[in-house]
């Protein structure tokens, strides 16, 4: 099966490494247990729902998904980008995979971690405030996934209790790899009756 990571900074394991990011330490729980999985992950630090609908979408039509993981916002978040334009991006990404022939079924969404809560976000505004948003974007991204006929997989308690335990990675702000580790675990988990 092809497996399509889309994202930001935190697909791609910044702070850390790709090799330890959630979705090659998933891809790595898979075949562990026999399963035949490729992982094609062009996340990039910084990228916005832009970026991932200009760079990353167009791939879903050369890859030919079977899993699709969908981990973004905090760009947009700091970008200043509103909540009705997120929505409206997370719109077009959706739209965006079926019209290149990906089943809504094979759609996982994740919600953003709590980097509200990292030594480093108050350059980027009050942490309170952040987490405010940040719980908001993850409730439009539910929103749309649902409304797409995809899956939301609500890591947001396992993501608060990360970051109340201050498992960030050497950066001060990304979450660390046994963050991901985590992360790939419940994912496992939760996807095992449609895994690969």
């Amino acid at each position: 099966m092809a497996y399509l990571a889309l994202g930001d900074s935190f697909t791609i394991g910044t702070g850390t490494s790709p090799d330890v990011a959630f979705p090659a330490v998933l891809v790595r729980l898979w075949r562990d247990q026999g399963r035949s999985v490729v992982l094609t992950n062009p996340a990039m630090n910084g990228y916005t729902t832009d970026d991932l609908i200009a760079k990353e979408l167009p791939l879903a039509a050369r890859v030919r998904p079977g899993l699709v993981t969908l981990l973004v916002g905090a760009n947009d978040i700091v970008r200043g980008h509103d909540e009705g334009r997120y929505r409206d991006q997370l719109r077009s990404i959706h739209a965006g995979l079926r019209s290149q022939g990906v089943r809504a079924h094979d759609v996982v969404v994740l919600p953003q971690p709590y980097w509200s809560a990292s030594p480093s976000a108050a350059g980027f505004g009050d942490p309170r405030a952040l987490e405010e948003t940040i719980d908001r974007f993850n409730q439009i991204a539910r929103d749309e996934a649902e409304r797409a006929g995809s899956r939301y997989i609500d890591l947001s308690p396992l993501m608060r209790t990360q970051a109340e335990q201050r498992m960030f990675a050497p950066d001060g702000l990304h979450p660390s790899g046994e963050a991901h580790a985590q992360w790939a675990t419940a994912l496992a988990t939760t996807l095992l009756t449609s895994a690969p």
